[in-house]
């Protein structure tokens, strides 16, 4: 049964794996400096044992992107994984500043509240520089690090230029178009047979939450994630994992040796006949890697 949260059209899905995380679903009211309300906080939690893992999912997405990584990992480990501020099924409260310091700030206290020991932290796309900035602020939370194609060597978005009235709203309608998804979808993928009609539901369920758009906005006009300098990336102190999709055509492959050469104790495996989304299109793959590169 899906938690009554969720918006209506969760009942669309198809595929097990999809149907399962979105059962999987709870939320926890959480409590922050960055306002005096609780921030409902969706998240999802599999399994026991071992150092927990913490998934942090991509741009404008939510924790169905780990609908195939995360029960793998999850066989004997204790995994999460959570919707950030202003993303996913969480709360978009008025008020609240939808930026990377908001979202760092958000994911430390429902660490703290939720989970509180140390993690081995497992960021994909713009949740790799999300991890990445998390463990910069608070390397003691982060035992490992582990990055998927992951953003924090290019600039922000340059859209944020646009994200006043009207242009804003009709920005944000752009993204919401099925078309225009299923393009960025496909793009993702290098097996087009998986960017389904289920991955579509899965990638635009959130977009029914109360002020998805508002949020979306919010946090573009912010600028997003900058580019990490290399002093900045030189020091994150864990070890650190570097899974890449060797056909990526939404990053490229060229960040990946960047990443590679500046970050200490690091190691760089290439994902064979994949692009953008390793944990999509190689779950068992990626899960393997994932769980030899564990302490």
């Amino acid at each position: 049964m899906f938690a009554s949260f969720l918006p209506a059209a969760v009942g669309q899905l198809t595929e097990s794996t999809s149907i399962a995380l979105a059962e999987s679903v709870q939320s926890q009211a959480i409590a922050t400096p960055l306002t005096n309300e609780l921030i409902t906080t969706t998240y999802v939690k599999q399994g026991s044992g071992g150092t927990p893992f913490l998934l942090i999912h991509g741009f404008d997405s939510s924790v169905l992107e780990f609908r195939r990584l995360l029960p793998l990992l999850a066989v004997e480990n204790e995994t999460w994984a959570v919707d950030l501020l202003g993303f996913g099924f969480t709360d978009r409260l008025t008020g609240i500043e939808f930026s990377p310091d908001a979202i760092k700030t958000h994911l430390y206290y429902f660490w703290k509240t939720l989970i509180n020991q140390p993690v081995i932290l497992v960021g994909a796309s713009m949740g790799g520089a999300a991890a990445i900035d998390f463990t910069l602020a608070y390397p003691e939370v982060v035992q490992q690090l582990v990055l998927i194609d992951s953003a924090g060597l290019q600039r922000g978005s340059p859209l944020s230029k646009l994200m006043f009235p009207p242009l804003d709203y009709l920005a944000t309608e752009i993204l919401r178009n099925p078309k225009i998804r299923d393009r960025i979808s496909r793009a993702a993928y290098k097996n087009q047979n998986l960017a389904s009609v289920d991955a579509l539901y899965c990638a635009a369920l959130h977009l029914e939450m109360p002020s998805w758009s508002q949020a979306l906005a919010a946090f573009t006009k912010s600028g997003g994630y900058k580019a990490f300098s290399v002093k900045q990336l030189s020091e994150i102190s864990p070890q650190t994992l570097i899974l890449w999709g060797d056909t990526d055509k939404i990053l490229g492959t060229g960040d990946a040796e960047k990443f590679h050469k500046v970050i200490p104790q690091t190691t760089l495996i290439w994902i064979p006949d994949c692009g953008h989304v390793p944990h999509l299109e190689q779950p068992q793959i990626t899960a393997n890697h994932i769980l030899e590169f564990r302490i």
